[in-house]
Parts: structure tokens; sequence; C-alpha cells
């Protein structure tokens, strides 16, 4: 009988482990060394990168005050540095307790860029808008005098005027033009269409500064007898009429509509590879069946194509919309807002920088914020709107 018992405890394989190990191997232990040594090397590794670069700023001769020096130096540092502090911040996190550091790992890794956004986008956010109840020098309050300031401003109203004609026109016009230019190409053989899309793309390579000052070739403009140097006044003279100042012309905002001009040419083929991009991902057998029941391209196009398009129109046309309401460097370049032309952004430039008011500037900025916030909002809500039908 001992001999069988024997036998039976012999083939029962191992056996399970004690209730305290299962746990341990589960939920794991807090190992405080791994902790310690993580959060110190992040802290170093922070001090130390964020030292180097005041060193580049405030101490260029300790680099032969040479730009390129600082510039590779710069590269490696934050690159390289960016991979230390993540390799001490898995370091900290794997030292928690197995199950908490399984669910802290997804929120570790993104601290870095939310506390960045929170630094950068935020804090100036809520500064500002502190700053705009303060004087120009933002060392008293006065309540709500910079806002009384610039909505008794003729000049501010003006400005809103253009900033609601640039919305108007440019988002609107630019999707129409992309659209377009994406459903004709798309007819092009293959050669062709890379042809026509390559050279419709090309200017979103180009700065707004770049285009601004190419455009001036476009408007430049020469008193009556001389020889135009600017295309359009040269195809009007040699037509028999007058040279004229085109960005002086402040008639029915000519000389805005003309600046509306430089982006709708280089925003066109931004729409245009998006649109271009969503009508290739339209169903052919839709499209078949279409044609199949007699229907005509024009009618496929818009009852089949443009319904399954629509969410791509409509997020690049706010994609627009938010950076007509941003547009500086068009304005600045170009007329500095004078003749009638300035923008919200141009105003606020010139408020803070050349008039040196800080409070009415701010007031400025916050007038944009409150414009652009709808739009943000219709633009998330779109979204989840296409991901919940797809």
């Amino acid at each position: 009988m001992a001999e069988v018992t024997t036998a039976t405890q012999t083939h029962k394989g191992p056996q399970a482990p004690p209730p305290a190990e299962d746990h341990e191997k589960k939920h794991g232990t807090a190992r405080p060394a791994r902790v310690l040594v993580g959060a110190v090397g992040m802290a170093v590794t922070a001090w130390f990168v964020c030292n180097a670069f005041l060193a580049f700023a405030y101490y260029p001769q300790w680099f032969a005050n040479s730009g390129i020096l600082i510039g590779l130096l710069g590269l490696i540092l934050g690159i390289g540095g960016s991979v230390v502090f993540f390799l001490f911040l898995n370091i900290c996190i794997e030292g928690f307790p197995a199950r908490f550091s399984a669910g802290l790992i997804p929120y570790a890794f993104l601290l870095p860029g939310f506390s960045l956004i929170g630094i950068f986008l935020l804090y100036p956010t809520v500064q500002t808008i502190v700053y705009s109840f303060a004087n120009d020098d933002s060392t008293a309050w006065v309540g709500l005098d910079n806002y009384r300031a610039i909505f008794s401003s003729g000049h501010f109203w003006s400005t809103l005027l253009n900033n609601f004609l640039w919305i108007l026109i440019v988002p609107v016009v630019t999707v129409a033009f992309g659209l377009a230019v994406a459903v004709l190409a798309d007819k092009l053989s293959p050669a062709g269409e890379n042809a026509a899309k390559s050279m419709i793309f090309l200017p979103m390579a180009i700065s707004f500064v770049g285009a601004a000052t190419i455009w001036a070739l476009v408007y430049a403009y020469n008193s009556p007898g001389e020889a135009q140097t600017g295309l359009l006044n040269a195809i009007v003279t040699t037509l028999g009429g007058d040279p004229q100042p085109w960005y002086q012309i402040d008639t029915a905002r000519l000389n805005s509509l003309a600046l509306m001009v430089i982006l709708i040419w280089l925003q066109t083929g931004f729409a245009m590879v998006l649109i271009s991009s969503a009508i290739k991902g339209v169903p052919e057998d839709t499209v078949e069946a279409g044609r199949m029941d007699g229907a005509s391209e024009i009618r496929v196009f818009w009852q089949i194509v443009f319904p399954q398009v629509r969410p791509t129109l409509i997020a690049v046309l706010i994609t627009v919309l938010i950076l007509v309401l941003k547009v500086f460097d068009l304005i600045y370049v170009t007329t500095n807002g004078l003749y009638n032309s300035d923008v919200i952004a141009n105003l606020f430039f010139r408020k803070l920088f050349t008039d040196q008011q800080a409070g009415q500037a701010s007031a400025i900025v916050v007038v944009l914020l409150i414009l652009v916030v709808p739009i943000l909002i219709y633009q998330v809500k779109s979204f989840r709107q296409q991901e919940a039908n797809r």
C-alpha cells in the first residue's frame, strides 16, 4: 500500500506554487532602487539638456561662435537627450509593481508631450487672457478698458470685416479649385495625372513670404509712361489701359482680394491632394452601378462620388479656414495692413511690437481665440461623427 501511494505521488507532476508566490508572479513587487535610479536619471538628463541649450544661447563663444556647430550639437542633444530621458522613464516605471506599471506606462510616455503642450500652448493662452485685463506694460489692472478701446476703434471693425471676407472667400474657393483639379486630373493618364498634380502642389513648398515676393512680380506697379515690370499691369497697358497700384485699391476691398489670390494659389495643392485621395477611395462598384443605370458622368459625380467625399471636403474647408484666421505673413510683407487691408493677426503684431500696447494686443488675440474655438469644436464633432459612421 505504501508503494502504491509513493508511485501515485511520483506521477502527479509539478505542484502549483503557493498562493503568495502566484500573487507575486502576477502583480510583482515594487523595486524602489529602480524607481530612484529612473527618477534621478530623468532629472539629471532634463537639467543637463536644458542647461546645454541655455549655453548655446548665452555663451556661443564656448562653441567658437559657430552656428553650424551649435546646430549639430543641438540636434544631437535634442534627440539623444529625449532617448535617454525616456530610457530612465521606462526604468522608473518598471520599478513599480507589475500591475500598476502596466497601467501607468501609456500615461507616463504621453506625459512629456502633454507637458510641452501645457507649457507652450495652454500656459500662454491663459497668460494672454490675463494680460488682456492689464495696462500697456502689464503692471496694473485696467479691467475692460482694453476691450472698450479696440471695440470703439473703427480700424478694428474694418479689420474684422476683412477677416470675415477672408473666411467667406478663401476656404470655399480653395476647396472648389482643389476639387476641380482632383476630378479633372483623375481623368488623365497616370503620367499626366502625376505631372498635373505635381505642378499644382508645387506652391505648397513655398513659404508665405516667398509667395508674397513672387506675386509682387505680378502686382508690381510703376507710374504711367514707365515700363511695367508687373505682369498684371503689363497686360493692362498692352490692352490700352492704365497701370493700377493693386495693393492700394481698397474699393470693394480689391487689394484684399488680390492678397486672397496668393493664399488660394498656395493652398489649392493641399486641398487637391486630400480630395484626390478621397475620390480614389470611392468604391468603383458604386460608380459602375450608376453608369449602368444610365446616369451621366455629372450625375454620377454629384449623386455618388460627392456624398462619399463630403467629409473630406469639410475637413479641408475647416483646416483652410483656421489657417485664414491666423494669416499674417502675406499681409505683413505686402501691405502691412495699410489701405484697409489689415487682418487680426497683423493688427495684433503692430499693437504689440510697434505701438507697445500689450494690453490691447492681448485683447485682440482673445477675440481671435473666441472666433477660432467654435470652429475647432465643430471640427472635433465632425471627426467623431465620421469615426462613428465607419
